[in-house]
């Protein structure tokens, strides 16, 4: 039986991440799942420099206690439920079976926070949306006002600005994929916890990753900071 490239890099990484001590009150969770192209799991965007970082930044902003490692994890192993923050990109290319799309559900429903980046243009929020519609077939993805809770949660940010990858902002645009416009959409429950925070068209990755890079703009990484902590202390505190 021969075993592909990319199943060999991916087994290699999981097996490479360091032990995190649960004592931690926050642990940067990444999201692994199927799908991509060109042979490299889109998942892994940006990994482990945009994790590192941004767990630097956020122990140095807060008083959180942040462990210095993050993990991978997959939707389908009972570890998710520990980790109360997750992360996911490029969701272009979302594909879950249909024990993880269960798990999300009850993930999410339970108190879990997933926030989604890094992905831009129609084609790309089509898939992601098809996904979350089999989470939840009776919840819509909605926009989020500028006075959402989650937005003013540590720090005010009812104004904010589109955030690019570095590639885009090198070509002098801040869109990739025919993504112009910057959304900031989410999912609630019937409380109106926000459960999915959905960033389109942006690419907070990018700032974190390359938040010691001069090339890219300080003010847009400083936003990208700014909203991942308060996405972080929503997560903890709803």
């Amino acid at each position: 039986m021969r075993v592909s490239t990319a199943l060999i890099i991916t087994l290699a990484l999981v097996w490479l991440i360091p032990a995190t001590s649960r004592a931690n009150e926050f642990v940067f969770a990444r999201l692994m799942y199927g799908g991509g192209y060109d042979g490299w799991p889109r998942w892994q965007a940006d990994w482990p420099e945009a994790e590192t970082h941004f767990s630097t930044g956020l122990d140095r902003l807060t008083s959180i206690d942040v462990a210095a490692e993050g993990v991978v994890l997959r939707m389908a192993g009972t570890d998710v439920f520990d980790y109360p923050w997750i992360y996911v990109v490029e969701v272009g290319f979302l594909s879950l079976a249909p024990d993880e799309i269960a798990q999300l559900r009850e993930y999410l429903l339970r108190g879990g926070f997933l926030m989604v980046d890094d992905f831009h243009g129609q084609a790309e929020w089509q898939q992601f949306e098809y996904i979350m519609s089999l989470v939840f077939p009776d919840r819509a993805i909605e926009e989020l006002s500028n006075d959402s809770e989650i937005f003013h949660v540590v720090y005010d940010l009812a104004e904010r600005e589109q955030i690019p990858g570095i590639r885009a902002w090198l070509n002098n645009q801040t869109w990739e994929k025919g993504g112009r416009h910057p959304h900031w959409r989410g999912i609630v429950d019937d409380q109106g916890r926000v459960m999915v925070a959905v960033n389109f068209n942006q690419d907070l990755g990018d700032a974190w990753e390359h938040a010691d890079d001069v090339r890219y703009p300080a003010r847009l990484t400083t936003q990208a900071y700014r909203l991942g902590i308060n996405y972080v202390v929503y997560a903890l505190t709803h």
